[in-house]
């Protein structure tokens, strides 16, 4: 007698879609990324991890503020382990160094 299993999960294409992104950003764990907020100050730092609702953790973060002059950033205050609210991430970057180790990360984007 055989039995059959069913699968009430997500369809083959939204599976690799979705393995497919996990992958690229589990390549980008423990890089250095900059991260700028709505505030104006920018947070430098390895990506730790993140969540569904774009919440970002950083080892090691380092803050900068927003400076007038634009040849000077000042001084950064060392934070260590930072959380930052997705809804205040204007932009992420990779820093190029750590990039070349994320597998062709963002390469046709």
């Amino acid at each position: 007698m055989a039995t059959m299993i069913e699968e009430n999960g997500p369809s083959t294409h939204e599976l690799s879609s979705s393995s497919k992104a996990r992958q690229k950003l589990e390549g980008l764990l423990n890089k250095n990324m900059r991260i700028r907020m709505t505030d104006g100050r920018t947070l430098v730092g390895l990506f730790l991890c993140t969540d569904r609702d774009c919440n970002v953790i950083l080892g090691s973060a380092q803050e900068f503020l927003k400076s007038t002059d634009t040849f000077s950033q000042g001084e950064p205050r060392v934070l260590g382990l930072a959380m930052i609210p997705g809804h205040h991430v204007v932009s992420i970057e990779v820093e190029v160094d750590s990039l070349d180790d994320a597998q062709g990360f963002g390469a046709n984007h």
